[in-house]
């Protein structure tokens, strides 16, 4: 059985490229994917792209042409939920497109055709990415300079939002978490692709689930503090954390 390991970016992933064993590289679709075994499990390596459309069309490539048997996301997000720091890691539990509004014809996020606003990932491969969350914390804590990530760092579990839109002002960030908190969706994160997989592997029964680092705080500062930690810290992270979750598997 197959794995596949969605990053949207090439800094989230480069560190399991280099890892990964009789490796073949393809091309699909205009992506490129990276097929092998990464400690011991059949896995592929592809980029999302950023954005829904883009994670979807890469989703719908894995399952159709490669016949993985799961998919795990693991990347960064910005943190919105109270408590949510840079450096934290969420497990998603369930996600909603937080730009998705087809009122008055449908109540504002809800899906359209699936009667539903919250699309929920798989229970038992998101246990197995907490355990490996909180494995990867815990060695992690005390090695990230303060500017990037704070002192204590925590795991997460609950609600991830995903829209096409890189959440990057505070009055923003504020106004999306208390419209949807008002709605019964009390929001953890924002990042732009893991509904969009979710609603794909929901549709063909495959078993999703999905980690994020907080890279920022989705306000002001976003746009500094995402690129300085993708570069410095979502590799490693994303290191330990596959290589945990393939091992429990």
């Amino acid at each position: 059985m197959t794995t596949a390991i969605l990053s949207a970016l090439l800094e989230e992933q480069s560190g399991l490229v280099a890892m990964l064993q009789y490796p073949q590289r393809r091309v699909h679709a205009g992506r490129v994917f990276w097929t092998g075994s990464l400690h011991g499990r059949s896995v592929v390596l592809a980029l999302s792209g950023i954005g829904k459309v883009a994670a979807a069309t890469t989703a719908t490539a894995l399952i159709e042409r490669f016949g993985v048997a799961r998919i795990v996301f693991t990347g960064v997000a910005g943190g919105v939920g109270e408590g949510v720091r840079v450096g934290d890691v969420v497990v998603a539990q369930d996600y909603v497109q937080h730009d998705m509004d087809a009122s008055p014809l449908f109540p504002r996020w809800e899906l359209p055709g699936y009667a539903r606003a919250r699309l929920a990932c798989d229970a038992a491969l998101s246990a197995l990415l907490l355990e490996a969350a909180h494995a990867c914390v815990a060695s992690a804590q005390g090695q990230f300079d303060l500017k990037t990530a704070n002192a204590t760092l925590q795991v997460h579990h609950g609600l991830m939002a995903s829209g096409d839109r890189f959440v990057s002002a505070a009055h923003e960030s504020d106004r999306l978490r208390t419209a949807l908190r008002e709605a019964g969706h009390e929001v953890l994160a924002v990042e732009m692709e893991g509904a969009a997989v979710a609603q794909v592997c929901m549709d063909y029964g495959v078993p999703f689930a999905a980690v994020r680092t907080i890279s920022d705080r989705a306000d002001d500062t976003a746009h500094g503090d995402f690129a300085l930690f993708v570069q410095t810290v979502a590799s490693r992270y994303a290191d330990h954390m596959v290589q945990s979750f393939l091992e429990k598997l």
